[in-house]
């Protein structure tokens, strides 16, 4: 044997075998062990699994007889089409090297997949039962669907089938402003970019110059588990539930279900049904709103109706305005005419009984109270005339009532007559003074670019850019040629002999 091989014998004699060093036996072992089995594949299940702080995983791979530890490198672990757990039944590819620190052998795993679909599905599982007891897919915690969206989002790929439909559906529809946001939809890189998709749309603010939407779509066709794998991801999942704006799934056909359909706000079996879930029908709003306004109208007009029958029957049953003043007013009249005979025949029976007592009375004693009574009586006869008078006066007021109220009628109708015909001199002067009314009759106004108004072509030069403004809009124009020469400048004529020259005659507006 060569005498570089370290597992060469010098002989049968055990005296001239070399002695190795544990350090040389072991790199020896690990260059062997690698050059034979430089890159292989592994089936078998996942035990152990331990996750360093450093990134790295740490597992073994067994079967019903063997054993043997993997390693998977940080750099790694991203490009997995499967994360290892417990208990799963996985194909991993890598190569075969030693841990001279412990004396044992190793698989360095470059690549991690499940053993079939079966597999897939288990592990799926197993991540939806542990989100759910976290609560992640709660319907208390999934927002609602706005009813009249503005703004819709759409997560999916720019080509293809997918986003025609919706375009096409939410068209038809209603009228929302869709805004496309494209990702891949397949491999190992869909789920990354989908989740960064919703995390930007909600990461937009309000009054940022690209609006906000108001729901979200997620958006892929129908495929097989592989191809709709990517959204069964624990990172998209989160994503989706932590979305702040309403996001429908609709991944896959009717029978597909991936994990974002669970945590998104709700599920549609199709892209074209989640165009459908996201808008309202237009048209279907304004039939709604004809017949709400229909019956709006009907019932005000029934109240209205239920109110003026209501308030005839309460007048029915009171007296006429006219009746109970006209009724006070003649009794107040009767009162009054027998008022003045009353009071006469009072005076006459208290002059009677004052005669017959003063006839009783000695005449020393009748002179002063006989003249005091006589000017009381005097007093009264008076103050009787002075009301009968006043009396007489407001029956003749209210005799007069209805003709002032004819001439207060006349005197209003000739005020407003007034003021119309000068309402209608205003209108006719604001018409005439109107700077737009000349537009009407062919003739444009010339503005410059910064907007001031040209009213003479001295000032123009060629290439100058003017606006001409007319009745029904304006246009940009350009001055063509040159402006026309100025007119020569008069000479004076000479004064006349005996006439002093004349000073020229200055401007009005200068």
């Amino acid at each position: 044997m060569s005498s570089t091989d370290p597992f060469a014998s010098a002989g049968s004699d055990p005296g001239n075998a070399p002695a190795f060093s544990v350090t040389e036996l072991a790199f020896a072992l690990k260059r062997t062990l690698e050059d034979a089995f430089g890159h292989v594949r592994l089936r078998g299940e996942i035990s152990k699994v331990t996750r360093h702080t450093s990134g790295h995983i740490y597992l073994t791979l067994k079967d019903d007889k063997a054993a043997i530890d993997g390693v998977i490198w940080k750099g790694s672990v991203r490009g997995l089409r499967a994360q290892p757990e417990q208990g799963l039944e996985v194909i991993v590819t890598g190569r075969i090297t030693t841990y001279p620190a412990r004396s044992g052998y190793q698989i360095i795993i470059e690549s991690l997949e499940p053993a079939g679909v079966g597999a897939l599905l288990a592990q799926l599982e197993r991540l939806k039962a542990r989100l759910a007891a976290e609560g992640l897919f709660d319907a208390a915690r999934k927002p609602a669907l706005p009813q009249m969206p503005t703004v819709i989002g759409v997560i999916t790929s720019p080509t293809g089938a997918v986003i025609r439909d919706i375009l096409h559906r939410i068209t038809d529809r209603w009228p929302a402003r869709v805004i496309v946001w494209p990702v891949v939809v397949q491999g190992d890189s869909a789920a990354a970019q989908v989740a960064r998709a919703i995390a930007g749309f909600n990461a937009l603010a309000p009054d940022s110059p690209v609006p906000r939407p108001n729901v979200l779509i997620v958006a892929r066709g129908g495929g097989s588990v592989e191809d709709l794998w990517p959204f069964n991801d624990e990172a998209l999942a989160r994503a989706a539930a932590a979305s702040r704006i309403p996001l429908i799934s609709a991944v896959g056909h009717e029978t597909d279900t991936t994990l974002i359909d669970y945590a998104a706000a709700r599920r549609a079996p199709t892209p074209t049904a989640a165009a459908e879930m996201a808008t309202p029908v237009l048209a279907d709003l304004r039939a709604s709103l004809s017949v709400a306004g229909g019956r709006l109208d009907r019932a005000a007009a029934q109240t209205l109706e239920g109110g003026r029958t209501r308030l005839a029957a309460a007048t029915a049953a009171l007296p006429r305005l006219a009746d109970l003043v006209e009724l006070a007013g003649q009794r107040f009249d009767f009162a009054a005419s027998r008022l003045a005979a009353a009071l006469s025949g009072h005076v006459a029976v208290q002059a009677q009984r004052l005669t017959g007592v003063a006839a009783r009375l000695t005449p020393p004693l009748l002179s002063r109270p006989v003249d005091l009574a006589g000017q009381r009586l005097g007093e009264l006869e008076t103050r009787l005339v002075a009301a009968i008078g006043r009396q007489q006066a407001i029956t003749a007021q209210r005799a007069d009532l209805p003709g002032l109220g004819l001439r207060m009628q006349l005197a209003a109708r000739r005020r407003l007559a007034q003021e119309t015909e000068r309402l209608a001199r205003l209108e006719q002067l604001r018409r005439s003074v109107d700077p737009d009314r000349p537009l009407g009759l062919g003739f444009a106004r010339v503005h410059r670019p910064d907007g001031g108004l040209v009213t003479a072509a001295a000032g123009l030069a060629a290439g100058d850019g003017l606006r001409l403004v007319f009745a029904d809009g304006s246009r940009e124009v350009t001055v063509n040629g040159s402006p026309p020469p100025s007119p020569p400048a008069r000479k004076p004529a000479a004064p006349e002999a005996g006439n002093p020259p004349s000073t020229p005659q200055g401007r009005l507006f200068d």
